[in-house]
């Protein structure tokens, strides 16, 4: 599943949800159940940049590499970054994550 992503690109498994779990401050547990329906939302909250600086950051690529990619310098980069994750665990993104529970269990 997923297999043509840009997350499957730079990591060898499905794992965005444990690494978007930890950096929008979140269980795992309170994520969508579906991985296709959570990476849906995590590709329409971000731009195609940032999904791709979230997808190399946590493969842990070198920062010449992430530089080269995008034509950054290292200011820029940082910048991104920082602006990445502050989106990450703003309210109005984090909740789209969440998995909708019935109001009358």
């Amino acid at each position: 599943m997923l297999k043509n992503t840009v997350w499957r690109q730079y990591h060898d498994e499905n794992n965005f949800r444990e690494k978007l779990a930890e950096f929008c401050k979140m269980d795992s547990l309170d994520l969508m159940e579906d991985d296709k329906d959570l990476y849906s939302v995590l590709k329409a909250k971000l731009t195609k940049k940032e999904l791709k600086l979230f997808a190399m950051d946590t493969a842990g690529l070198d920062s010449e590499v992430i530089k080269s990619e995008f034509d950054y310098d290292d200011e820029a980069v940082e910048k991104a970054k920082f602006k990445l994750y502050k989106k990450l665990i703003q309210d109005k993104t984090r909740l789209s994550f969440r998995q909708t529970k019935e109001l009358f269990e």
